[in-house]
């Protein structure tokens, strides 16, 4: 198997080992057959098992594949994706700092959106997609677009699965919560059924990443390699 194809190959069984494990069909037998807290460490350990194949894979044959664009000398770009990368990280941040309801770790009745969950429903999901299509705008390679297309891919399937598994397993008020927030950034913003003040700004987490985009832009050279500056 070509290397870009060993790349898909764990790209595809990341994805799929989330979408499954967590699914409707498999999670409640899961549960009912080991318990809540060993389902919990069975999802983890799979899914960073296939993680870590993945990152393993890549690691071995970064650049695989035929090239399908070059765009790392365009300034404007470049400039795109660290703005991308900001924003990945504040979102990231401030989901952890305010869950949403949708999280898979989330318990009890769904209120109110609050903070990040007025801009996505699924703040960690969206910065996965952020992170992915920020470094597919850098690397064209085929073998580098299947790795970092896995995660605007896990980013979209993974919050399309989840309401679709809290629809099924949660009671009206998840439903209720899910017409008034967006899977997509701003969509409900937009569509004014919601409105953002300025104590829902989630300073802290743009803090904080102001200052992993910083540091990350940084070490990117010594950590990962290439060259964020050009």
């Amino acid at each position: 198997m070509r290397a870009a194809g060993v790349i898909a190959l764990w790209g595809v069984l990341f994805v799929g080992a989330h979408l499954v494990i967590s699914s409707s069909a498999v999670r409640p037998r899961l549960i009912g057959a080991v318990g809540e807290q060993p389902y919990r460490g069975i999802y983890s350990l799979v899914s960073f098992g296939t993680f870590i194949g993945l990152c393993v894979a890549f690691a071995y044959h970064k650049h695989a594949g035929s090239m399908l664009w070059y765009l790392r000398d365009i300034e404007p770009v470049r400039w795109l994706t660290w703005l991308l990368m900001l924003a990945a990280f504040v979102i990231l941040v401030a989901g952890l700092m305010n869950p949403s309801p949708a999280s898979m770790a989330a318990r009890g009745r769904s209120g109110a959106a609050v903070g990040i969950q007025k801009l996505t429903r699924h703040p960690s999901f969206v910065a996965f997609t952020a992170f992915g299509i920020a470094h597919l705008l850098m690397n064209g390679w085929l073998g580098d677009v299947f790795f970092f297309g896995t995660f605007p891919m896990l980013g979209v399937l993974g919050g399309l699965h989840q309401d679709a598994r809290k629809l099924t397993e949660l009671d009206a008020s998840y439903r209720d919560y899910i017409a008034q927030t967006s899977f997509f950034p701003g969509a409900a913003l937009l569509s004014g059924r919601q409105h953002w003040t300025a104590a829902d700004a989630p300073w802290l987490a743009i803090v904080v990443g102001v200052l992993l985009t910083a540091a990350l832009v940084a070490a990117h050279p010594f950590l990962f390699g290439g060259h964020p500056f050009g």
